[in-house]
């Protein structure tokens, strides 16, 4: 289960500590310790929180094979530094669309040492769907609650620490456009790739019958791509009915996509 951390000692303001331990390196990618994926849905600010920790106002590029761009950047923070793919807004990772797919290969192929899931509190329900799917796919995730600022002006209250205990991921409080939480969010984000805080994400457990199932296609999964991430979440998505995840087996395709998003981490 997943713990909020205190504030260090002499820092209390999130944003100070923010200006005192990062270091904005804009496109410079030559070298880094951590990759950083930043999911969300669209409008949720994920593109503020992106630009407030590197510096940049846009740098972008084409996913490979793909037509939809892509932004990354890099910073420091704490003497590490960590490059930061901003991946397209979704609302789903079901690869209902070329964004979403982009997204669920990223997360599943590339993965990140982390996965910053951007939420609105102003509109939490509506983002916990792709919240969920995600954590399905990663134990590495801090949920950013942004647009604090928003929900405080319309009298919206969200328990935070409450949210992470059920998630069983750490959720940390932001309005990213005043750089306030961004501080301890990073803090937050290094402590989980470190280990340091224990992560226990809420999933599908699933009845008998759907365990039984996805128990017989992990080994044999397993035994045609050893390598692949996750192949409990692809046996889940197979029993689904998942088209285009059925369609890249059929095809050999997933030995491939591992190596295009690899492609796209290096």
């Amino acid at each position: 289960m997943s713990t909020q951390p205190a504030p260090p000692p002499g820092h209390d303001c999130d944003s100070c500590a923010m200006q005192e331990h990062l270091v904005q390196m804009g496109i410079i990618l030559d070298k880094w310790d951590y990759v950083i994926a930043l999911a969300g849905n669209p409008n949720v600010g994920k593109s503020t929180v992106f630009n407030a920790l590197t510096g940049l106002k846009q740098h972008t590029g084409n996913w490979p094979g793909k037509t939809v761009a892509r932004a990354e950047g890099g910073f420091e923070f704490n003497s590490k530094r960590f490059k930061m793919i901003d991946l397209p807004g979704t609302y789903s990772l079901l690869s209902a669309s070329v964004d979403e797919e982009i997204a669920r290969d990223f997360i599943l192929f590339g993965r990140p040492d982390c996965t910053v899931i951007v939420v609105d509190a102003t509109m939490l329900e509506r983002n916990l769907n792709l919240v969920l799917q995600i954590l399905e796919i990663t134990d590495k995730a801090v949920v950013c609650l942004n647009l604090m600022d928003e929900a405080k002006r319309k009298g919206i209250e969200v328990e935070h620490r409450t949210l992470s205990r059920e998630l069983g991921v750490p959720v940390v409080p932001t309005s990213a456009r005043n750089k306030d939480g961004l501080g301890l969010l990073m803090r937050t984000v290094a402590e989980v790739i470190q280990g340091e805080i224990k992560t226990s994400p809420r999933r599908i457990t699933g009845n008998k019958e759907l365990n039984h199932a996805v128990d017989t296609l992990i080994p044999m999964l397993e035994a045609t791509y050893p390598d692949l991430p996750n192949t409990r979440w692809i046996a889940m998505r197979l029993l689904d009915g998942d088209y285009r995840v059925r369609q890249a087996l059929e095809r050999g395709e997933l030995s491939r996509m591992g190596m295009t998003v690899t492609e796209t981490v290096g």
